[in-house]
C-alpha cells in the first residue's frame, strides 16, 4: 500500500539511530506483521514485563487473533542499510475480513457504543497495540503515527474511533488523581459510554472533586491519554486492571465528525524542518 507520509532524520540523527528517514505506511505483507509483532514484543514482553502466551514467548513475537484481521500501520527508519520498523498501531475495524469482535471487549461493555454507531450507519475503528522502539520516542514519530491514523480515518470513512489506553502498574492510589480527573472532567455521554467488565473494573472516581490539583492531575496523565484528549476524546465508566500487561486501562472514544477539523489543522498542515 502507499506510503503516506516521510520525515527526513537527517538533522535529527542521534548515536542510537543512524542517519536516515523515517516513513509510514501500511503492512502489506506476513512480514511487515511480523515485524510489527517483534517490536511489539520487546517493549510489552522485554521492557515492560507483561505475560504472554507460551507461543509469543517461543517466537519473540506479540500474537493475539486479531492480528490477522487488523491493518497495521507502521513507522519505519530508512537509511542505507535497509528498513526497520521502530512504531506500529493496530487498525481494527468492524467490516475487517472474518471479524470476530474488538479486543476492547474483553475488558468493557461496549454496547452503548455499538448500538448508537449501528443505529445511526457509522463506521467503528478500533486502535490497539500502540508503541514505539526507545531510540525513536520523539514527537515526529508520534506525529507521523497520528497523520497515518488521520488518513486511513478519511479513506474508510470512520465516524468512531476507540480504544483502551493504559496507565504503567496497576496500583490505583498511584493513579487516583488522573483516574478521578477523567472520571470529573471527560466522561463520554451515556451514548457512547462503555462501561470497565465487572471482572477487572476499578472505579476511577476515587477523589471527591475539589480534593485535588486539576491541572496537575492533568499532566500526571500518560502522554497518549494526553494526546487522544487534545483531539477531543472522551473516556468511558470504569477503568480495568490488566494483570496480565499490569497496566491499568481506560475506554477512549473519538467521534470523528467532532475532530475533524482538529485534525485537519493538526495533521495536514504539519510541517517539520527536515
Amino acid at each position: 500500500m502507499a506510503r503516506l507520509m516521510t520525515l527526513s532524520l537527517a538533522r535529527r540523527a542521534t548515536p542510537s539511530d543512524q542517519r536516515g528517514r523515517l516513513a509510514t505506511r501500511l503492512a502489506d505483507s506476513p512480514a511487515d506483521i511480523q515485524a510489527a509483532q517483534r517490536l511489539r514484543y520487546e517493549i510489552f514482553h522485554e521492557e515492560m514485563g507483561a505475560s504472554l502466551d507460551a507461543a509469543s514467548c517461543a517466537s519473540g513475537l506479540d500474537i493475539d487473533r486479531y492480528d490477522a484481521v487488523a491493518d497495521h500501520l507502521l513507522v519505519e527508519h530508512v537509511n542505507d542499510q535497509g528498513c526497520k520498523v521502530v512504531g506500529t498501531y493496530r487498525l481494527l475495524r468492524q467490516t475487517a475480513p472474518a471479524f470476530e469482535g474488538f479486543y476492547s471487549s474483553g475488558e468493557f461493555d461496549l454496547s452503548p457504543l455499538l448500538d448508537h454507531v449501528n443505529a445511526s450507519g457509522g463506521n467503528l475503528l478500533e486502535l490497539g497495540r500502540s508503541c514505539v522502539a526507545p531510540a525513536f520516542r520523539t514527537s515526529a514519530t508520534i506525529q507521523l503515527l497520528w497523520r497515518g491514523i488521520a488518513d486511513y480515518l478519511a479513506e474508510h470513512d470512520i465516524s468512531h474511533m476507540f480504544g483502551c489506553a493504559s496507565f504503567e502498574g496497576i496500583d490505583p492510589a498511584h493513579h487516583a488523581e488522573p483516574l478521578s480527573y477523567l472520571a470529573h472532567h471527560v466522561l463520554a455521554p451515556a451514548h457512547m459510554r462503555a462501561h470497565a467488565l465487572p471482572a477487572g473494573r476499578l472505579d476511577m472516581n476515587m477523589l471527591p472533586i475539589g480534593s485535588y490539583d486539576p491541572a496537575q492531575a492533568m499532566r500526571a496523565l500518560p502522554p497518549l491519554i494526553k494526546g487522544y484528549l487534545r483531539t477531543g476524546a472522551l473516556v468511558g465508566d470504569g477503568a480495568w486492571i490488566d494483570e496480565d500487561f499490569g497496566t491499568i486501562d481506560v475506554f477512549v472514544v473519538m467521534p470523528v465528525s467532532e475532530i475533524k477539523a482538529r485534525y485537519s489543522e493538526r495533521f495536514s498542515a504539519l510541517r517539520i524542518a527536515a
